[in-house]
């Protein structure tokens, strides 16, 4: 820029609106020398640029201005739009308006030409607007670009904060089905392995033995078959599955409490729902892992003592209400664990198909009501059936 400016200098073609001078004053080569060393502040302080830069112009509009000064000038516009703040930046296209009105009517009412006045003030207007409207339309289009990759970025991190959700709510529902599938066979093979190690030490109970074995055999048979059957539609996700992996339902109560009474304990059955009742398969899977849970708690905190299990339909809900006796000593370990994971497991369940589960003390024992909606205005209608 500074040879550059140099050059014009020297051939005689930097005066805008006058003659060339007959010699060239040393001077102007030292303002416009000073006026390129505020070039070099152009991105890291523009609006300290722009303000010297308008110091340097004034002195040299005072002897007359010259070509290179409103060259470089227009450069320190140009950085202070682009590269200024926000407020400065916005200042410039009103700041820049304003002086050519202003030097428009100067014009008009100073010079003795008014038309040489208008066509000095167009060539001069040159060089404060198309700096400033160039740089304006690049920060533009900057900002647009920034504002997308903004965008893009909050969509990222949207997206994988969605795919973490949803892994995290895999992995529950998971732990869940394991918790469910898993939890209440062993606990009745543990419960009913131990009762037939403490038969063995009575011969004449032979026959017990063979009854608890078995039934320690079936649940077995059972925690495996609905093992393969989750493993199994976990592999076939999106694909049609057969009768072996068919989860579980009311259908497989009789099992169940046949299971929680091979462990010893009392279980009667009352329920309002014969094989002609037909539920939401999710709803009669909830129902089945809720009585599972309920069970298995009431053979775990209540060994030997007696349960109740009664099913009905209420108001378009069935209702799983299974209560057991308690020992005191029971009763207050059974409390300190009523936010464990199996009655979790039961409310989310519930929650999932917008049913409710209630459990705690009831009585002289443990109460677990769960109600689970079957009808149009619940979680599932009619035409889900």
């Amino acid at each position: 820029m500074f040879l550059l400016g140099c050059l014009l200098y020297a051939s005689g073609l930097y005066r805008l609106f006058a003659p060339p001078e007959p010699e060239l004053p040393w001077w102007r080569i030292a303002v416009f020398g000073a006026f390129c060393l505020i070039e070099l502040a152009r991105r890291r302080a523009p609006g300290v640029g722009l303000a010297a830069g308008l110091l340097m112009v004034g002195v040299d509009a005072w002897f007359g201005l010259t070509l290179p000064v409103m060259v470089v000038f227009s450069d320190l516009l140009f950085a202070a739009t682009l590269y200024g703040s926000q407020r400065l930046s916005r200042a410039m296209v009103p700041a820049v308006a304003v002086t050519i009105i202003g030097g428009l009517a100067l014009a008009l009412v100073v010079a003795s030409d008014w038309r040489a006045g208008v066509a000095a003030l167009a060539a001069l207007a040159s060089f404060l607007v198309i700096p400033v409207w160039w740089a304006t339309n690049v920060r533009q289009q900057r900002e647009i670009a920034e504002s997308e990759r903004a965008n893009a970025e909050q969509l990222a991190e949207i997206a994988r904060l969605d795919r973490q959700a949803a892994v995290a709510n895999e992995r529950a529902r998971m732990a869940r089905d394991l918790h469910d599938v898993v939890a209440g066979h062993l606990s009745a093979i543990a419960i009913q392995s131990a009762a037939a190690l403490n038969m063995a030490k009575h011969p004449e109970r032979a026959d017990q033995i063979t009854t608890v074995l078995q039934a320690v055999r079936d649940n077995s048979v059972a925690a495996l078959a609905e093992m393969r059957a989750m493993i199994g539609l976990l592999r076939t996700e999106g694909a049609e599955t057969d009768g072996a992996t068919a989860p579980a339902g009311l259908a497989d109560l009789p099992k169940l409490v046949e299971s929680a009474r091979a462990s010893g304990m009392t279980v009667d059955v009352r329920t309002e729902l014969d094989e002609a009742t037909q539920l939401p398969a999710a709803v009669d899977l909830t129902a089945y892992r809720i009585a599972q849970e309920a069970l298995t708690n009431a053979i775990k905190h209540a060994p030997g003592c007696r349960a109740e299990l009664t099913l009905r339909r209420r108001d378009g809900k069935v209702e799983i209400v299974v209560t057991n006796e308690l020992s005191d000593e029971t009763s207050r370990i059974a409390g300190q664990q009523a936010g464990g994971v199996g009655l979790l497991s039961m409310r989310e369940r519930a929650k999932a198909v917008g049913g409710t589960v209630q459990a705690g003390p009831g009585g002289r024992g443990w109460l677990v009501c769960a109600s689970l909606p079957v009808r149009s205005g619940g979680a599932y209608g009619d035409g889900d059936r």
